[in-house]
């Protein structure tokens, strides 16, 4: 007996080396394959006599087999298999390439619908590559004649009964991973879409007939194979609907929990915030003082606050986060910042040293190797005495960092998921600032809510949490996927900041740019060069997957041609994720203190890099990477006073290529540019699905503003009237695991 559960193993048509791909796109049952949605279709549903064929027509026939035949050629040794197919109407040859085979599935006689698109052969018409489909049944659309049965003509209202799989009809194209084809994910989904009818439809009958939606089980069986263009439509409508009023959803019911619950009050301190703003050596933006007054507000009140610092390449939420840390700490309460790698928690423990060096606060740095405390005190910071360098900070052994944690004697804690642990006790923490917040897994989150909760005054009090991110998310995007988090926007750059000039770099004119990098190294300017791939084992799509066969530059390959041929009397360094913590910081201080003139890296230096000395940003393969992660690299130049240049190279030829690329030399911030991406790439592309967990289906709803808003309205509907159902609930529950929100 099959059912939604069933395992895919247990199927028939699935064997071990179908298996290991099928669950590496993560189909392990019959409703893991309901669920994987094809992307496209191609349109075989015209049916044509094949005396009607005209060239450059996508188009299917329906013919009998005359003759077929395997050669292969002298010079490149291809299989070509040719076929003569007619019908009462005429003959039209067709053509394989390197699939002999097909002669013993199409063999003379029998007969086949063949589609694709008709082209020359000389002087004749030919299908060249087209899919094919054995015809078994006396009924042939979508024109007449008697192949089958010389007696027998077959009428045209005949012909809308027979169901074709590959052929004669919209065929649902997927996405697809290496030996796993559409054709055979077709052929394994088609026969059991009868299992559609046993999916519970979770949504109420009152929001499916106000928005005209089509069932659940429906929907599953026409986005796969789609009777016409509309009921295709009406599939997609209603399966992204679902997505997006499940987001919806969740997010307005962790906002109405969240409101419910208590937290600690911090009140704002008007002179400790000015004193610490006039300490500062630059003067802080507009938008930097609003997100801090938005953020002291909601510190202030008895309920948690949730909020999401979203803001530009170099904008300075740091500073602001560090303002939020000194008035909660300066209350006596400890302070917790989450950052998702070593690099940027080591970053954000000099930096709040730096901002925070009057503050006579004690602060902690936790990763997994290592562990330090600034251990100012009051006599230090009153006495005459100079402090040296070297006792700004001090190795502390895990076990006594622990304990002063546990006992509150650490007031602000910085680190990576070490912070977590279950050995990781805090005595009273009461702010916890998650920085690249999309960067953490699900998991990891929730342990972080779970552990930072405390009693106070006989109630269990929720920690105000403060999300960081350097991606500017347009604000249609961030409505929905951040709908439970008030948002904080900073767009304002910093006075003085120069604007990072930006060119696009064809091959004619690598040279130019490798004598003008030169240069820069000669006045002391340092170089960051960013390559996609970390060797040449590993191949990367224009969709930016692997796949076999690409020429992109890898790290390693660039780091031997620029250190041994292009620049052999540079000092170049190499760093990527695969080498250990160790390494790469060893790497990294290098680079800062001005050892390294080049330093040759993978993404990792997307965020939490910081050296003022960089002036140059070269990337390879820049057509390989988004429009908004080009700027976060970019955003790693033309943080010091000097002028600062970032180099886009690219090979390709495409007219589309440079016309993304340019949008990146057009944008006049980050968050312009984001929207330009979530138009160009989609938001499956620029929020990465990896991170999400959602179809690509969802992802493109995502750019339906008009469907956002109308999966809102059906949530609020929903809450206002409590149609809350058993089914809808545990849909929830299941959809919340997928899901990667704050």
């Amino acid at each position: 007996m099959l059912t939604l559960s069933t395992k895919i193993e247990q199927l028939k048509k699935v064997g071990p080396s179908y298996l290991k791909r099928l669950k590496q796109l993560k189909i392990k049952t019959i409703r893991d394959l309901f669920f994987h949605f094809p992307h496209r279709y191609d349109d075989f549903s015209q049916i044509i006599p094949i005396s009607q064929l005209k060239k450059g027509q996508t188009a299917t026939i329906c013919g009998k087999i005359s003759k077929i035949k395997t050669s292969q050629t002298w010079q490149k040794r291809m299989n070509i298999t040719e076929a003569m197919i007619e019908d009462e109407t005429g003959t039209i040859r067709a053509v394989w390439f390197n699939q002999p085979y097909l002669v013993q599935t199409l063999s003379q006689g029998k007969i086949v619908n063949l589609s694709g698109k008709v082209t020359f052969a000389g002087k004749t018409l030919c299908l060249s590559n087209p899919v094919y489909e054995l015809v078994r049944s006396l009924k042939v659309r979508p024109f007449y004649y008697n192949l089958f049965n010389k007696k027998v003509v077959v009428k045209r209202s005949d012909l809308d009964y027979l169901d074709f799989t590959h052929t004669g009809r919209l065929v649902p194209i997927y996405h697809e991973t290496a030996g796993l084809s559409s054709r055979y994910l077709r052929y394994l989904i088609k026969p059991l879409l009868f299992l559609a009818d046993k999916i519970a439809d979770f949504l109420p009958d009152l929001i499916k007939k106000e928005f005209s939606l089509v069932n659940l089980n429906q929907a599953i069986k026409q986005i796969h194979f789609p009777d016409n263009l509309q009921s295709a439509q009406a599939a997609r409508q209603r399966l992204g609907f679902d997505e997006l009023f499940l987001i919806h959803l969740f997010t307005l019911k962790q906002k109405q929990k969240l409101a419910q619950e208590k937290a600690t009050t911090i009140p704002f301190e008007e002179k400790l915030i000015k004193s610490f703003v006039k300490s500062l050596s630059f003067k802080l933006t507009d938008d930097q003082r609003i997100a801090a007054w938005q953020i002291f507000q909601d510190l202030a009140k008895p309920r948690p606050m949730n909020r999401l610092l979203n803001g530009d390449v170099g904008s300075g939420k740091t500073v602001v986060a560090l303002m939020a840390a000194l008035e909660t700490a300066k209350a006596g309460y400890q302070v917790a910042l989450m950052a998702p790698t070593e690099i940027l928690a080591k970053q954000h423990f000099q930096t709040s040293k730096d901002f925070l060096k009057k503050s006579n606060l004690r602060i902690a740095l936790l990763t997994r190797t290592e562990t330090k405390v600034r251990p100012f005190d009051s006599t230090t910071l009153q006495s005459k005495v100079v402090v040296k360098r070297s006792d700004l900070e001090t190795s502390i052994s895990r076990s006594q960092l622990k304990k002063q944690i546990s006992q509150g004697k650490i007031d602000i804690i910085i680190g990576t998921h070490a912070i977590i642990q279950e050995d990781i006790a805090f005595k009273n923490l009461v702010l916890a600032i998650v920085d690249e917040q999309h960067r953490f897994g699900v998991e990891q989150r929730a342990a972080l809510q779970r552990k930072i909760k405390r009693i106070e005054d006989g109630l269990l009090t929720t920690p105000h949490l403060l999300s960081l991110t350097a991606t500017p998310i347009p604000r249609t995007l961030a409505l929905t996927i951040h709908g439970d988090l008030d948002i904080s926007l900073l767009k304002e750059m910093p006075k003085g900041r120069q604007k990072i000039i930006t060119k696009i770099v064809v091959p004619a004119d690598r040279q130019k740019t490798y004598n003008f990098i030169k240069k820069q190294v000669k006045q002391k300017k340092q170089v960051f060069v960013i390559c996609p791939l970390i060797d040449e084992s590993e191949k990367l799509s224009a969709r930016g997957g692997l796949a076999f066969g690409s020429e992109i530059k890898s790290v390693t390959q660039e780091y031997e041609k620029l250190s041994q041929k292009v620049f052999p009397k540079l000092k170049i360094a190499m760093l990527h994720g695969k080498l250990k913590p160790k390494e790469k910081e060893e790497i990294m201080k290098k680079f800062k203190q001005g050892k390294t003139d080049i330093l040759i890296s993978t993404s990792v230096v997307e965020v939490g890099i910081d050296v003022p000395n960089a002036t140059v940003m070269l990337i390879e393969g820049s057509d390989r990477f988004g429009l908004a992660q080009l700027h976060q690299f970019r955003g790693r130049i033309g943080r010091g006073p000097d002028q600062s240049h970032c180099f886009l190279f690219t090979d390709s030829k495409a007219k589309k290529t440079y016309q993304r690329l340019k949008a990146v030399l057009k944008a006049k911030d980050g968050f312009e540019l984001a929207e330009k991406d979530l138009k160009i790439r989609g938001p499956g592309d620029f929020t990465g699905i990896r991170q999400w967990g959602l179809p690509d289906l969802t992802m493109a709803s995502l750019n339906d503003l008009e469907l956002i808003q109308k999966t809102r309205l059906a949530v609020q509907q929903v809450l206002e009237n409590n149609l809350l159902t058993p089914v809808l609930e545990k849909k929830l529950k299941q959809f919340q695991k997928l899901i990667h929100l704050e």
